[in-house]
């Protein structure tokens, strides 16, 4: 069965998928065909239901939520760290900034939306974010991805989304950031299947981390460096992006809270309503 996998071609998206790329986990009679496209043109295609398996950004999760299950692996949280609000050195920003952002339905966007209701925002590629701010065509943006790790001397942290996220959690949870969904028209014994899959995934990719990271770099499949490379899978893509756990499912509850109670989203959520019913993967027999 061929079965298009939608991902980020950012280092961690890269990293978590690969395993399967180079054949290392058992992928039964599925064909997988990885689609790498930047998030906030994964998560417009994800409300079109283009792709079957997708990376989006959790916060767009509730608008998808009937076309789309919830997957439990390839999960990025931030943890003490996140995407950063930068800015020319000594700049005040004022209520009304110019501000650069990812894509209007990425998890940093909806919470930097709440933090600075006055902003005129700019969408853009991430990639282009960091020279915007440079040259003065915005007064601030939100750095993601590796570009967190390195960006120009002539800019600065003027918030951290870290910080932003205790405020308004109220409490110390992990800050969600991206994860995967599947298309719900998929067969419930092939969602489960193709969820296995990926996990096991990420799971290899984790075991035989530096292996992995090696190639990656050797192939140009990402954009930094190898030293950097290891900072930033430790990260983003370590064991605890390999099976959402308790912590974790909260701090998705609150993000989905916390976006209704701004009306953001139609209706309060908890994540765990919408995840695949794994505890069927033996149907057939019963």
């Amino acid at each position: 069965m061929k079965i298009d996998i939608a991902h980020s071609p950012d280092a961690d998206d890269i990293f978590m998928y690969y395993a399967i790329k180079f054949g290392w986990v058992d992928c039964k009679d599925y064909e997988f065909k990885n689609i790498a496209l930047d998030i906030e043109t994964l998560n417009k295609e994800a409300i079109k239901g283009t792709y079957p398996v997708t990376a989006i950004s959790f916060a767009l999760y509730p608008k998808i939520r009937d076309d789309y299950a919830l997957l439990k692996t390839a999960v990025s949280f931030g943890n003490g760290y996140g995407p950063k609000l930068i800015k020319q050195k000594g700049k005040k920003l004022r209520p009304n900034l110019k501000l650069a952002l990812s894509g209007e339905n990425t998890t940093n966007a909806m919470l930097i939306r709440l933090k600075y209701p006055e902003a005129r925002v700019k969408y853009m590629n991430f990639l282009d974010i960091e020279k915007a701010v440079v040259s003065g065509e915005v007064d601030a943006g939100v750095l993601i991805h590796e570009s967190i790790l390195d960006f120009d001397s002539s800019l600065e942290v003027e918030l951290e989304l870290w910080d932003w996220w205790l405020d308004l959690a109220k409490e110390e949870l992990p800050l969600p950031l991206g994860g995967m969904a599947l298309r719900r028209s998929l067969p419930l014994n092939r969602a489960i299947e193709i969820e296995n899959i990926l996990i096991d995934g990420v799971k290899v990719a984790n075991e035989r981390k530096e292996e992995l990271s090696n190639l990656l770099v050797e192939k140009e499949l990402v954009r930094i460096s190898d030293k950097m490379l290891e900072r930033y899978l430790d990260m983003y893509a370590s064991n605890e992006s390999i099976v959402l756990n308790d912590i974790q499912l909260k701090a998705l509850d609150r993000l989905f809270e916390i976006g209704y109670n701004y009306k953001e989203y139609d209706c309060k959520i908890e994540a765990k309503d919408f995840l695949i019913p794994s505890e069927y993967s033996n149907w057939r027999e019963m």
